[in-house]
C-alpha cells in the first residue's frame, strides 16, 4: 500500500459523482494541481463505488495525492484510501482511527462551529472543515460560516479546510483568513475545462 502524506495547502477537489467520465475529470483535476482528492458519491451502488474508489486510488498514487473517501470508513479501508472525511452523522474520529489505523487521514466537517472543531482536533482529527462560506449549489441550505472562524481556529494546530460555494473569484478572502485548503466541487468538476479550473485554484497558493 502506498502511503501519501497530507500536503501543506492547496486545492482539495471533491468529485460530484456518479458520472461516466469520473476518472477522466479526476485526472484533469490532478493534472491541474489538486493536492487532495475526495471521492464523494452518495448512491448505494456498492459495487460501482468500490470499483471507482480503487481506480481513483491508483490514479492518486501516480500523482502522490491522498484519496479521501467521503463518509464511508468501510470503503476507505477496503480500497486502501489515504483516509476518510466524516460528517455529522458518520461516526467519530476514534472509531474511524480504530478501523483505518494511525497513519490514516481523518477529516471532520465542523460547519460553522469552533466548538466542533476544537473537539475534533482534541479527538485526533487530521484536519477540520468549515462552511459553507458562500451559497453552495451542492448544499443550498447549508449553514453559513464566517471567515473569522478560520482565523480563530488557527489555535487548534490542524489544517483548516474551507468549503461551500467557493470560486476562484471569491477564494482569496478565505486564503487570507487562513484556509489551508479550498474544498471545491462544482467550480472544478462542473467546468468545461476541469484542468484549467483546478489550475486557477492551485495558483492561489505558493508552490511548496
Amino acid at each position: 500500500m502506498i502511503t501519501t502524506r497530507f500536503p501543506n495547502h492547496g486545492l482539495y477537489a471533491i468529485t460530484d459523482g456518479p458520472r461516466t467520465d469520473l476518472l477522466d475529470v479526476a485526472s484533469q483535476a490532478l493534472a491541474g494541481g489538486a493536492r487532495v482528492l475526495q471521492y464523494r458519491d452518495k448512491t448505494t451502488d456498492t459495487t460501482r463505488r468500490h470499483a471507482e474508489a480503487v481506480a481513483l486510488k491508483q490514479l492518486c498514487d501516480v500523482h502522490a495525492v491522498p484519496l479521501i473517501i467521503n463518509d464511508d470508513v468501510v470503503l476507505a479501508a477496503a480500497t486502501g484510501a489515504a483516509g476518510v472525511h466524516l460528517g455529522r452523522d458518520d461516526g467519530d474520529v476514534a472509531a474511524a482511527r480504530a478501523v483505518l489505523g494511525d497513519h490514516s487521514i481523518i477529516g471532520v466537517s465542523c460547519y460553522d462551529s469552533f466548538e466542533l472543531a476544537r473537539a475534533a482536533a482534541a479527538a485526533g482529527a487530521d484536519y477540520v472543515a468549515f462552511g459553507a462560506f458562500f451559497p453552495s449549489p451542492t448544499k443550498p441550505h447549508a449553514v453559513r460560516a464566517s471567515p473569522a472562524l478560520l482565523r480563530q481556529s488557527a489555535t487548534l494546530g490542524v489544517p483548516r479546510v474551507a468549503i461551500g460555494g467557493i470560486t476562484p473569484d471569491n477564494a482569496s478572502s478565505l486564503v487570507d483568513a487562513g484556509a489551508d485548503f479550498l474544498a471545491v466541487i462544482s467550480a472544478v468538476f462542473a467546468m468545461p475545462d476541469v484542468c484549467a479550473a483546478a489550475q486557477r485554484f492551485a495558483h492561489l497558493y505558493p508552490p511548496d
